[in-house]
């Protein structure tokens, strides 16, 4: 018996169940009509259903003829296949609980891992249920966890002093002083070109998040040590940050990292420095010199100023300054 009459052999009886006076061989020749139609394969157990697989690919190019950015679209695809690799089921039978249960499967997640997780689901199957692929959206009983509220790391002067001693060489203290100074995100930093830079003004437009555009700008310390390490340069890479040995090209996320961490290493520094700890720092000590928040906000490319106030801690001597400087007697 093929997989064709199986599945009609299979109709036919339940039809029978729920109604044991119609016509079998009337019904039977019906359905056999029908099913002719459409080419029939079944799902394997522990494989992802095909179904879900195909919403998920309709989703991103949606998505990405709405503008979304490329790294958007890799997490959506990331998350999206793992979600369809737990839960094997056709899109319109997946239910709420099956999102808890995906959601809650190694206890280890962080919230905000959770929270990310979840963002991406209730994304897709509220698309889905926009476009009446299935008829009710089932993340919408789903509430985020509460936020971890956690300060974010920063280094005090003294530690970002030691760092710029530990320097070696004209490479090292250039990626430094542009990293704290800029106060980017490493992915900003990375995709940054030598023609970008504004020499006049000390300043680069960035691509941030959701693919918004904004200008950060280089202290004069950056800008000197910048020059100094494009100066020493015998390259024709485009890229402002290259690798140290041929073939020249753009050094990749991780090496800038590899970089910093070992600047880092030499003062013992090695487990609390990293290029966001960088952001980190160019954003606690602003504040604490004094800028307007609204302003820190521009600069860092945060959506919400509820984001940059995490940065909004300040030290005793700080906040014993500001009640003698605002107190009115």
């Amino acid at each position: 018996m093929n997989l064709g009459e199986k599945i009609l052999s299979d109709l036919v009886v339940a039809l029978i169940e729920l109604y044991p006076n119609i016509e079998v061989e009337t019904t039977k020749n019906k359905l056999s009509t029908v099913l002719s139609e459409y080419y029939i394969q079944k799902v394997k157990l522990g494989e992802v259903h095909p179904d879900l697989e195909d919403k998920i690919q309709l989703f991103i190019s949606a998505k990405r003829l709405e503008g979304l950015s490329s790294i958007t679209l890799d997490n959506y695809i990331l998350e999206l296949s793992m979600f369809a690799d737990v839960v094997k089921k056709k899109a319109e039978d997946i239910a709420t609980a099956d999102k808890r249960m995906y959601l809650s499967q190694d206890g280890s997640l962080k919230m905000s891992t959770i929270r990310k997780k979840l963002s991406v689901l209730k994304s897709f199957f509220s698309w889905l249920a926009s476009e009446e692929y299935i008829i009710r959206d089932p993340t919408t009983k789903l509430k985020a966890p509460k936020d971890e509220y956690r300060l974010p790391k920063a280094l005090s002067i003294e530690e970002l002093e030691m760092l710029r001693e530990a320097c070696e060489t004209v490479r090292q203290r250039a990626f430094l002083e542009v990293l704290y100074a800029t106060g980017c995100r490493l992915s900003e930093v990375y995709a940054l070109n030598i023609a970008d830079i504004n020499q006049q003004n000390r300043s680069t437009l960035v691509i941030g998040k959701g693919d918004k555009q904004r200008e950060v700008y280089f202290s004069i310390r950056a800008m000197y040590h910048l020059n100094k390490y494009l100066k020493q340069r015998e390259d024709d890479c485009k890229a402002l940050m290259i690798t140290e040995r041929k073939p020249y090209r753009r050094l990749s996320k991780r090496g800038i990292q590899r970089e910093i961490g070992m600047i880092a290493k030499k003062v013992g520094l090695q487990d609390k420095v990293s290029p966001h700890v960088l952001r980190h720092t160019f954003a606690t000590l602003t504040l604490n010199n004094g800028a307007e928040l609204v302003a820190i906000q521009e600069l860092l490319g945060h959506s919400s100023p509820d984001t940059t106030l995490r940065y909004a801690k300040i030290t005793h001597e700080r906040k014993r300054e500001q009640h003698k400087k605002y107190l009115i007697q």
